[in-house]
């Protein structure tokens, strides 16, 4: 054989998994150093009254006092209730002050306030398949609230887009694993089982938004339909099983009926009937008890025989 040899391919390289385990901030909330904002007005109210005094005396040292002043009125920091204010110095988080009130916190840091008040919105109505396939319309109310301030603020770029995204990013992923409709009550369907759905959706949701220090509260379905394409299709269909249903209920009590007749007749010994004529007395009770009108009834004045 000529030609020359075809190397032989080794083993391909293995990718590795892309997550957010090695991009993620790591970093929790802790409690910030903060004493009461009244010691720093105490603090401000010296050194006013030092700056007065250098300035009067022509110091060349009244400088001091002055910055000491900016710098103590710019540390005061006031936390309204339901907010939270995140404390940062020179690009490190050094703690958050949840507890309302007047608060003296550390010089030169910055200062984010963020809401630790409960939320909620409804997300877009998405349209989206079902498990049998099936396109819906449906929408869902979110319940959430702040939990850890820091990872709010560090890890996430905006963590109200965040929980908006994830929200409706775990509407779809819940709703294409459940059917609209279960006739057979094999499952939880989106209509049938709400409860059993929105628990499951209010699980994914928080696992998906606890990177961002979220914690959701509740999530309800808010709007559930098919979509327009097929919404009077999908109705023709649930009328068909609604007839079905009801016909199926009215033949099993029926039945009973007309085997509580047959046995009542023969305990109490009113008439004895024999095989034939009890098939006819069932065949008239059945259309009688089964019929869509109301019966019309025909007297035989003649022998059942003749």
């Amino acid at each position: 054989m000529s030609g020359t040899e075809q190397p032989i391919p080794g083993p391909a390289p293995r990718a590795e998994p892309v997550g957010h385990q090695g991009a993620r901030v790591d970093i929790t909330q802790r409690p910030a150093l903060a004493i009461t904002g009244w010691a720093g007005v105490v603090v401000l109210i010296a050194l006013g009254w030092w700056s007065y005094s250098a300035v009067k005396a022509s110091s060349a040292w009244s400088w001091l006092p002055i910055l000491l002043f900016v710098l103590v009125a710019t540390s005061l920091v006031v936390v309204p209730p339901g907010q939270s204010s995140v404390i940062q110095f020179f690009g490190t988080y050094v703690g958050t002050v949840r507890k309302p009130g007047f608060w003296w916190v550390l010089p030169l840091t910055l200062r984010r306030r963020v809401s630790i008040r409960v939320r909620n919105f409804e997300t877009n109505r998405l349209k989206v398949n079902d498990a049998d396939g099936n396109p819906v319309d449906i929408a869902a109310i979110v319940v959430w609230q702040v939990a850890d301030t820091a990872r709010s603020t560090y890890a996430v770029d905006s963590y109200e887009n965040f929980v908006s995204v994830q929200s409706e990013s775990a509407l779809r992923h819940v709703a294409n694993t459940h059917p609209y409709d279960n006739a057979e009550e094999a499952g939880a369907s989106l209509r049938g089982a709400t409860d059993v759905v929105a628990a499951e959706l209010a699980h994914e949701v928080a696992e998906r938004v606890s990177i961002a220090g979220v914690e959701i509260v509740e999530v309800r379905i808010s709007h559930l339909a098919y979509a327009q394409e097929i919404a009077q299709a999908m109705l023709r269909r649930q009328q068909a099983n609604a007839v079905v249903a009801a016909r199926s209920r009215i033949v099993e009590g029926a039945v009973g009926m007309v085997e509580m007749a047959l046995n009542r007749l023969s305990e109490g010994q009113v008439v004895e009937l024999d095989e034939e004529r009890k098939a006819s007395m069932v065949s008239n009770l059945m259309v009688v008890l089964c019929g869509d009108q109301p019966p019309t009834p025909v007297v035989n004045t003649g022998s059942l025989y003749s």
